[in-house]
């Protein structure tokens, strides 16, 4: 199986990642996927029933030696779609948490996101055409507290991927930022948030929240906030004092909120 389209696919083991890469599965896209954890296998054994090669690799994308695994894998061949998707989030007060743990949310939704963007982006703008989606947030919209270092580093992406979309705009290259809000994930889990208003509420359906971004990168746009009421929540952002979103975001993500709900 050979289908001479190769989309690119990091975070795919599970949620959003997992959505994104059977979209480009069900449009004949090979893939090279990628997470950083075993779960990565069955997902790729699950994406070649849509009859496309699959090609899974398993690192840890927070590092360079993880990151050039998978820049290894992908080699010198043609990569249509590059979907960085990769994140890791992390609940709780910032000077309560493990300093190991909030580096690697740093290195993983950052460093080694922007990495890949930087070595696989260089392929895509010489060979002069491409789609490059980032998954970002509207959580990049106000000051995270008891999330202050996600927060901050989908801020970044939100910020990075539309100042890189503005820099590619005549390279034939387009980028996509995909903004999604709380979406049914391992991510609450993970980031031992299910005892915040925000771990357990309800949230959107990853499934929705892929189709939203894949579509928007298709169509080239510069970016999409999944869901009407992360639209209504990303502009009321807009126009809201920092000090009050950070209160906000308080009563959502505090330790214990909840109990509140």
């Amino acid at each position: 199986m050979n289908n001479e389209k190769l989309a690119v696919v990091t975070g795919a083991s599970s949620g959003i990642g997992k959505e994104l890469a059977k979209l480009c599965a069900k449009d004949g896209y090979d893939l090279v996927i990628a997470a950083d954890e075993p779960a990565i296998e069955p997902a790729a054994e699950a994406l070649r029933s849509h009859n496309v090669a699959v090609e899974a690799v398993e690192a840890d994308l927070a590092t360079e030696q993880g990151a050039n695994a998978l820049i290894t894998q992908v080699g010198d061949r043609d990569i249509d779609l590059l979907l960085l998707n990769a994140g890791r989030g992390l609940g709780r007060g910032f000077v309560d948490q493990d300093w190991v743990k909030a580096r690697r949310v740093i290195d993983t939704n950052i460093t080694g996101t922007v990495y890949l963007a930087h070595r696989l982006g260089q392929q895509m703008v010489r060979r002069g055409r491409g789609r490059i989606l980032f998954t970002g947030s509207i959580a990049g919209f106000m000051p995270g507290t008891f999330q202050a270092v996600y927060n901050g580093t989908k801020a970044f992406i939100d910020s990075f991927a539309i100042a890189l979309g503005h820099e590619l705009k005549d390279s034939g290259v387009t980028v996509t930022l995909l903004m999604p809000g709380a979406t049914q994930t391992r991510f609450f889990e993970r980031a031992d948030m299910l005892d915040t208003e925000v771990g357990t509420q309800e949230k959107d359906n990853p499934a929705d929240v892929a189709k939203d971004g894949y579509e928007a990168m298709m169509a080239g746009e510069a970016q999409v906030v999944s869901g009407l009421a992360n639209k209504l929540q990303a502009a009321a952002a807009h126009v809201t004092p920092a000090g009050t979103l950070a209160e906000q975001h308080r009563k959502m993500a505090e330790p214990g909120s909840a109990n509140n709900a």
